[in-house]
């Protein structure tokens, strides 16, 4: 009778998720920076970034159903995570809108994703928009959350364009801690958000 081996298998070693560059770049440079300029000791009164939601709205889906299926599956290639299918709550005969019908998807993501999403938009996506002359620095909700519109999806290019042939645009919300549009301005900004700069528009001298 063959003897059990005394050596048991060692367990595998899990690995721990690699820190996405922005989420060590908030904690090192850029919380401290906020806590001296706002005059703030406690890290937890310092803006900061709580969510991304995304949401897609496919109004093309009332009378074809595919839609709503490829741009869940875009939007869980570019989030990372899987959609919810967004439903409609009143009937419009008009628009031959029925109630509980989707209409569209959306995602929230939170934690590490976030930052590699808010990575990805801001290096990779914002570039790639045709025509790019930068953000709107004023597109806050009064509560110092964020919101932006793009117009088609395959600014990611982590799509296949081969795949996603049809244009489908997208609206991102930023929702930011503190309440404040100043502060949170600030914050992305240091993040490397793309905002237009605001032009001086002097006076032409009289001849």
């Amino acid at each position: 009778m063959a003897k059990k081996s005394k050596t048991a298998a060692a367990p595998k070693q899990q690995v721990a998720p690699v820190a996405p560059r922005l989420l060590e770049r908030y904690e090192k440079e850029i919380r401290p920076a906020l806590a001296k300029k706002l005059g703030r000791s406690n890290p937890h009164a310092l803006p900061r970034l709580e969510k991304i939601v995304i949401n897609m709205g496919v109004g093309s889906a009332i009378t074809e159903k595919k839609h709503i299926e490829d741009a869940s599956a875009a939007l869980a290639v570019i989030s990372g995570q899987k959609p919810l299918v967004t439903k409609s709550r009143v009937a419009i005969a008009n628009f031959r809108l029925r109630e509980d019908m989707p209409i569209g998807c959306k995602v929230t993501i939170r934690g590490l994703r976030m930052y590699e999403f808010l990575d990805r938009l801001i290096s990779l996506a914002l570039p790639r928009v045709r025509d790019f002359r930068g953000l709107n620095p004023n597109a806050f909700d009064g509560h110092g959350n964020y919101s932006l519109g793009l117009s088609e999806q395959l600014v990611f290019p982590e799509l296949n364009p081969d795949k996603f042939t049809r244009t489908q645009g997208m609206n991102v919300t930023l929702v930011i801690s503190g309440g404040s549009n100043e502060e949170s301005r600030e914050l992305l900004r240091a993040f490397g958000m793309p905002f237009k700069t605001e032009e001086v528009q002097g006076k032409v001298p009289a001849a």
